[in-house]
């Protein structure tokens, strides 16, 4: 089994280390009270390729392959400490891209595609309902076929990048006699009569990646807006939830390499007494110990979907166990760091990390993937 990088993934990941660090380095404490997103940051990322690891260099992509991908964005979590913007971009690529990629025909690739990896368009998928909790495929939203139009009935919830998208991928049952099988997924573009932002949700963390509330109200489309086929949209929800549950969470473990060294200079620069610093020392090791694991748990799935297969228990398996190192790494650093916490961001790295446990299926969701596999 080989582990190490290849040249050429090893010098992009120094690359966006160095593109972070010069480009994305700003002070987020007011930006964060303030809930702001940084369309400078989006903007210089998509410049510089990040949007577009993932998208055929066809469509303005870089054409990497996921591991590659992957690579690419733990540089980036461990460069830059707005996990907002990341998180952002995550959505934006998992949820609207690669739909549009692997579902969309050649016209709606070639009108999405370039304006989504050049970050002109921000792009969105809508599932999760009022109600539905994590059950996403109990919707209620509906579609139906009048003439050469479908029009959209329903309301969405916890939509990243909800206030500032160009473009969203919406789920509505077209065919609600067959449950789940007659969920399709709908084209529908900013400014369409009946697509409204009814309200924007406040979060504890990841407070720089905007989300809010969707309303569709008799929002009509044209045909040639379907996505894939009708009854596709459990296809398509699958599909980005697999890149998504590999990829999202690589940056944290970016997170979890810069959080690890911060408090390794901490504990040599301040005297502690006997017991303090044995105590830090083991928490520092533990540290370590969930970063090398995280990495193997996230780039076997990777690796896994690199071959052509599609590693469900695997993405899984890494959703819920990175969302959990990561965050008992912040929960350790705060121990170490004490008072200072707040000061030093730990208490914002805190907060993001919580959310881990919950978006792109809660760790509750992963585990009862893993066990139905057993036959529980």
């Amino acid at each position: 089994m080989e582990f190490s990088w290849t040249k050429e993934q090893l010098a992009l990941r120094r690359s966006v280390i160095q593109f972070a660090r010069a480009e994305l380095a700003h002070d987020l404490f007011e930006q964060d009270a303030r809930e702001e997103f940084s369309w400078d940051g989006w903007r210089k990322c998509a410049q510089f390729g990040i949007h577009g690891l993932p998208i055929p260099k066809e469509y303005g992509g870089r054409g990497e392959d996921i591991l590659t991908t992957a690579c690419a964005l733990e540089a980036l979590g461990y460069a830059s400490r707005d996990n907002g913007l990341i998180f952002s971009i995550n959505a934006h690529m998992w949820s609207a891209e690669i739909p549009f990629l692997m579902f969309g025909n050649e016209d709606q690739k070639r009108r999405y595609l370039p304006k989504l990896v050049s970050g002109e368009f921000v792009g969105i998928h809508a599932m999760t309902e009022p109600g539905a909790g994590s059950d996403a495929f109990s919707l209620r939203s509906r579609a139906e076929r009048k003439g050469d139009r479908y029009v959209i009935n329903g309301s969405k919830t916890f939509v990243t990048n909800a206030p500032i998208a160009d473009v969203v991928i919406v789920f509505a049952n077209l065919e609600p006699d067959k449950g789940p099988r007659g969920i399709t997924g709908f084209i529908v573009d900013k400014g369409t009569p009946g697509f409204n932002i009814s309200r924007k949700l406040h979060k504890c963390g990841l407070r720089t990646s905007p989300m809010a509330e969707l309303a569709f109200v008799d929002c009509e489309v044209p045909v040639e807006n379907l996505l894939g086929k009708k009854g596709a949209g459990v296809a398509i929800f699958t599909a980005s939830m697999e890149w998504e549950r590999i990829c999202i969470l690589a940056s944290q473990l970016g997170t979890m390499q810069r959080l690890l060294e911060s408090c390794v200079r901490h504990t040599l620069e301040r005297k502690k007494s006997s017991r303090e610093y044995a105590s830090f020392s083991a928490k520092i090791a533990e540290m370590e110990i969930r970063l090398e694991t995280a990495r193997l748990v996230l780039y076997q799935a990777a690796w896994l979907k690199s071959q052509g297969k599609h590693p469900l228990r695997e993405a899984a398996i890494c959703k819920a166990y990175v969302a959990e190192a990561c965050l008992q790494t912040c929960l350790d650093a705060v121990q170490i760091f004490g008072p200072s916490i707040t000061d030093c961001q730990i208490e914002r790295e805190l907060r993001d990390a919580i959310s881990g446990r919950i978006y792109s299926g809660t760790s509750e969701v992963q585990k009862s993937i893993i066990s139905g596999l057993h036959g529980l």
